[in-house]
């Protein structure tokens, strides 16, 4: 059984930003998963059960915010907290992806320790 802390499922459709953001979390104990799309993160979610999912917005096929919508809308999955990752940075973004589910909307390139602590406090 693996001893890492909290599951995390990272879902970005580019491999620089997945990798970044995992190993921030990786180095702070967390057990990592990650995805490359919209559709593969919502099947991990079912086969995983993360504690917590972080997902970019702009991806093929399904959006971030699709993802969190369809998330939301499923019972198995509905509790487990969103963060939205993304580089849109206005505010109808941010007010549109709090509005499909999402726990948090930070912004890219993310702040380490503003991202590390906000992940910790989701899965506490």
């Amino acid at each position: 059984m693996n001893k890492k802390g909290p599951k995390v499922l990272v879902v970005d459709d580019s491999p620089t930003d997945r990798y970044y953001m995992a190993d921030l979390l990786d180095k702070r104990g967390f057990s990592v998963i990650t995805a490359g799309s919209g559709d593969e993160a919502v099947d991990k979610v079912r086969t995983e059960s993360p504690r917590l999912v972080v997902v970019d917005v702009v991806m093929p096929g399904l959006s971030g915010f699709q993802v969190t919508r369809k998330l939301r809308r499923d019972p198995q999955t509905e509790s487990i907290p969103v963060i939205i990752v993304s580089s849109k940075d206005t505010e109808t973004d941010r007010i549109w992806g709090l509005r499909q589910g999402a726990t948090e909307y930070l912004i890219k390139p993310v702040v380490p320790e503003e991202f590390i602590a906000r992940v910790e406090a989701l899965t506490n």
